[in-house]
């Protein structure tokens, strides 16, 4: 196993790299370049960072696991990698690597049949890469894990996945946990939730509508953990109701900054009973009404889940 993170300086990433073109005589199976803050491998030359990264997949002919995340990693050495490791990779973590086109990450799906786990951003998810992690060559993916992020309000374009293609994706590999991490503005939510996707696990790290939440409801039924770090000044009494009528296997819920009336919460733990085995809910969070208090819904909720619960604290310091 190899891992390397650059937490300091552009130097950290130079001497990471200069250990890398030396291993000519090291098969790797694990390998991890992580950029943990600026500067990082981004910051290096180019053709620096993928000379050194050609070397170990040439030379590492049974390479299983990868994780190269913020990395200028690009399309002609992932085929390196294909060419060199396709009948031993198991896992590829690759987030935030802007010069890998969706492209590249077929060609790995395509030629990789071995892969289980896959950690890519949503500009690189396409219709024809879950059809080629579906052919009857590839074996049954387990996790899938995609980053859907904007960092300018307005100037990303977010294509739409046909639902033809996650059929055929969750027909092949029906017990895969996708989870999806949504770092969107409000606005930018469109092309997403209007039909049917086989997500497992849901986090919403922006403040996201009562129209989407709604649409979570309806088009998420195997979602098993949701996690919504805000939502606004609106009560998400409706949107919980369906989220838990359609939603059978949620297991685990977190909100933050977000309202719900106290008898809504407590009807929503009710429909879900015990199987909500995680239930983080701040105390700010549940807005008290004429059938409960902020004192008597810890009884309620304690009883629907089968043990004592409370709400989370917000720290006084």
């Amino acid at each position: 196993m190899c891992c390397f993170s650059c937490p300091h300086s552009k130097e950290s990433a130079e001497a990471a790299c200069d250990i890398l073109s030396q291993l000519v005589n090291c098969s790797l199976k694990t390998l991890g370049l992580i950029s943990t803050a600026r500067p990082s491998f981004m910051d290096l030359p180019k053709s620096h960072f993928i000379s050194a990264l050609t070397v170990v997949f040439v030379n590492s002919k049974s390479l299983s696991s990868l994780k190269i995340d913020d990395t200028p990693v690009d399309d002609p050495s992932l085929k390196v990698l294909v060419a060199n490791n396709s009948d031993t990779l198991k896992l590829l973590k690759m987030s935030s690597c802007p010069h890998v086109s969706p492209a590249g990450i077929l060609c790995v799906a395509d030629q990789c049949h071995g892969l289980r786990e896959l950690a890519l951003n949503y500009h690189l998810l396409s219709d024809e890469l879950l059809l080629a992690l579906s052919s009857e060559k590839h074996v049954r993916l387990e996790h899938l894990r995609i980053d859907v992020v904007s960092e300018n309000p307005g100037q990303t374009q977010f294509h739409t996945i046909q639902k033809s293609s996650w059929d055929a994706f969750i027909k092949h590999s029906p017990k895969v946990n996708l989870v999806m991490y949504f770092f969107l503005y409000e606005e930018e939510f469109d092309p997403f939730f209007r039909y049917e996707i086989p997500v497992t696990h849901l986090y919403f790290g922006r403040s996201v509508s009562k129209d989407v939440l709604g649409r979570v409801g309806m088009t998420c039924p195997r979602l098993v953990e949701l996690v919504v770090c805000a939502n606004g000044l609106r009560p998400l009494d409706e949107e919980l109701i369906c989220i838990a009528e359609r939603c059978k296997y949620l297991s685990a819920v977190g909100l933050g900054e977000c309202e719900v009336s106290c008898s809504a919460f407590v009807e929503f733990v009710k429909m879900c009973g015990g199987r909500l085995s995680q239930l983080s809910i701040m105390e700010e969070v549940l807005i008290p009404d004429q059938k409960y208090s902020l004192e008597q819904i810890h009884w309620e909720v304690s009883k629907h889940l089968g043990r004592v619960w409370f709400p989370d604290m917000m720290p006084t310091w």
